[in-house]
């Protein structure tokens, strides 16, 4: 091989790849070969370029659609709370008008029960009415008392002068044995009281009745001037 010069290979060459080009059958491709190529090389050339033009307009329209539902989310809480805070002031407005009725009406049935108590005494048979006029310390003070020895006693007062700091009057049903306190009254602005009060059954026979001025919370024998006397 090496007596050939190149200048001699270079003459055989075309002959020689001639021949081997006919050495072989001759075979003629598939009729879509080439339209499945192309398409295989333009879908490959066009897919980043696709893909990646429609991946920022899907990032957006996800990203507009989170700040849609976040502010939606953000308007409806809002809602939702301010919703909450009236029903729970209408809440408190109902607890406090439910309040206010039941007060009233506990106010009512102890009106009522102090009524009843005082026509039951008032009609009883054996009632007594006791005036009662003002002493030299309340003159224009004036009071009358129902006392029935079994159903106990509706007073009355009015004009007594206002109360001092932590006094109070007494009321005392007197016998000859002992002042016995019925209770204690406490008069309005205008000086006017009006209570009823339970006695006792066994007490002795009353000679009189009399308002005097005590320290507050009363005391178990009178000890105060006299602003209200009455006798039987």
């Amino acid at each position: 091989m090496d007596l050939i010069r190149d200048d001699d290979r270079t003459e055989l060459e075309p002959p020689v790849l001639q021949g081997l080009g006919q050495a072989v059958p001759q075979l003629d491709p598939p009729s879509g070969l080439r339209a499945r190529v192309l398409s295989a090389a333009l879908s490959q050339s066009q897919s980043p370029a696709a893909s990646a033009s429609r991946r920022p307009i899907h990032w957006w329209l996800a990203t507009a659609a989170s700040l849609a539902l976040a502010t939606g989310l953000s308007i409806y809480t809002l809602q939702l709370r301010s919703r909450i805070t009236t029903l729970e002031g209408e809440l408190r407005d109902t607890r406090e008008r439910a309040g206010a009725a039941d007060r009233q009406m506990v106010d009512a049935q102890r009106t009522a029960a102090g009524a009843q108590t005082a026509v039951s005494i008032l009609t009883a048979p054996d009632v007594a009415r006791v005036d009662l006029g003002g002493q030299a310390v309340a003159p224009q003070a004036a009071a009358r008392a129902f006392w029935s020895r079994s159903r106990g006693m509706v007073f009355t007062a009015s004009n007594l002068p206002p109360l001092p700091a932590g006094r109070t009057y007494q009321l005392w049903v007197v016998t000859d044995q002992a002042p016995i306190s019925a209770g204690l009254l406490a008069p309005d602005a205008r000086g006017s009281v009006s209570a009823t009060f339970n006695t006792p059954p066994d007490i002795p026979q009353p000679v009189a009745m009399a308002v005097t001025l005590e320290p507050a919370g009363g005391v178990p024998a009178p000890t105060g001037e006299k602003y209200l006397v009455g006798m039987l």
